[in-house]
């Protein structure tokens, strides 16, 4: 505990709360639209924000104090996405079963140690072309957003340029307040729609199709897995962290899912947007002290997951643009890193290009996101572009 508080620094805290700020802000509709696709009351659905926000921060919390890293728990925002689309005409029992298959599935996966295996064997350059390829569509929303609130966004990005000079360690801080304080005195952040109530969990007993386990939790792992516990490995090895070991942290995922997924917790895993804002050199410029980023975000995902009613309404009713803006400006250093160590080794140049443009691209096949597919992509373009080593002739045998 005193090493925490010898720790603390006041860019790594904003650096986790700014992190849980944009993972709410930029995703929670989607786990409204999973939420009431299965039918869920608005109780539940507040109960499914109450189980994502305690497992989350219980991950974060835990995780990065154990380890010393920052290391970000979040839920499965492609997931949501899927379930939202898949559980039409499903019962809340049996979107539970799921969560609960899915949990099993992952704690399976964490506990035989494959997915450390795997990960061993993507080269660096490969995984940093992944990452940027996944934060590309952040850093272009920033000038997306400049179209719709051009005063906002411009004041916003000011702050950023002149903080950035005179004290980088508080840039983004600075910048949410300028762009908060703007929303406030434009009337663009509506303080009054927020509903201060407490949040009750539900609980719900879960039943299970075997049709909907393998049609739609069998998805729901994969996308997991692929979209979200790959990236977040990228970013911890790109970010300096590259013995760190996944297999626990996947494990950790798929306990929590077990815990909570009565709740509504319907997966947790390895977050990559948000931990690249813990794991910058924003966050702190000692990557040993950068872990209070993480802890500063398990507290404060605990925060929102009690106050799981005041959040909903409160993320509701920041602008669209300065969530945009503020998300795009914080990973800016992170996508030049990751495009820089793709592209610095010749020998993995062209293969680091095809993973990044296929990321960029967006393209899902069979429900896996564009990211699975440019990482395998760009493994078969290594393979197939690797020089062949010459034969000895007869002379030198």
């Amino acid at each position: 505990m005193k090493k925490l508080i010898q720790d603390m620094s006041l860019s790594a805290i904003s650096a986790g709360f700014i992190a849980v700020l944009v993972g709410f802000a930029s995703a929670v509709a989607i786990v409204f639209q999973a939420a009431q696709a299965a039918g869920a009351s608005h109780e539940m659905i507040v109960s499914w924000v109450w189980a994502l926000g305690i497992g989350m921060g219980a991950g974060c919390l835990g995780l990065s104090w154990y380890y010393r890293r920052p290391i970000i728990i979040v839920w499965s925002t492609p997931g949501a996405a899927l379930l939202a689309t898949s559980l039409a005409g499903v019962n809340i029992e049996q979107a539970i079963g799921i969560f609960l298959f899915v949990a099993v599935l992952t704690l399976i996966t964490g506990i035989s140690g494959w997915f450390d295996t795997l990960t061993k064997r993507i080269p660096l350059p490969l995984a940093s072309a992944m990452l940027a390829g996944i934060l590309l569509q952040f850093g272009l929303s920033i000038f997306e957003s400049f179209a719709i609130a051009p005063m906002l966004v411009g004041v916003m990005l000011l702050s950023y340029f002149i903080s950035k000079r005179l004290i980088p360690r508080f840039c983004i801080l600075l910048v949410l307040i300028t762009g908060t304080t703007y929303a406030w005195l434009t009337g663009m952040f509506d303080l009054t729609a927020i509903e201060i109530t407490t949040a009750t969990p539900v609980w719900v007993s879960p039943t299970f199709d075997l049709s909907l386990l393998i049609g739609v939790g069998l998805p729901l792992f994969i996308v997991t897995m692929t979209s979200q516990n790959l990236p977040g490995m990228a970013v911890l090895k790109s970010s300096g962290y590259a013995q760190q070991p996944i297999s626990p942290i996947i494990t950790t995922s798929g306990a929590l899912n077990l815990i909570l997924a009565p709740f509504g917790g319907f997966s947790f895993n390895l977050a990559a947007i948000t931990a690249a804002i813990c794991t910058s050199d924003e966050a702190h410029s000692d990557p040993a002290k950068r872990y209070i980023a993480g802890v500063s975000a398990g507290v404060f995902n605990i925060i929102a997951g009690l106050g799981a009613t005041v959040v909903v309404s409160l993320f509701a009713a920041f602008p669209a643009a300065l969530i945009a803006t503020l998300a795009g400006l914080a990973l800016l250093g992170t996508i030049g890193a990751s495009l820089f160590s793709s592209v610095h080794d010749p020998q993995y140049r062209d293969a680091a290009i095809v993973t990044f443009l296929v990321t960029a691209s967006g393209v899902s096949l069979f429900d896996v996101s564009s990211a699975f597919w440019g990482l395998i992509i760009g493994m078969l373009t290594l393979l197939f572009s690797a020089k062949r080593q010459p034969m000895p002739n007869a002379n030198q045998q």
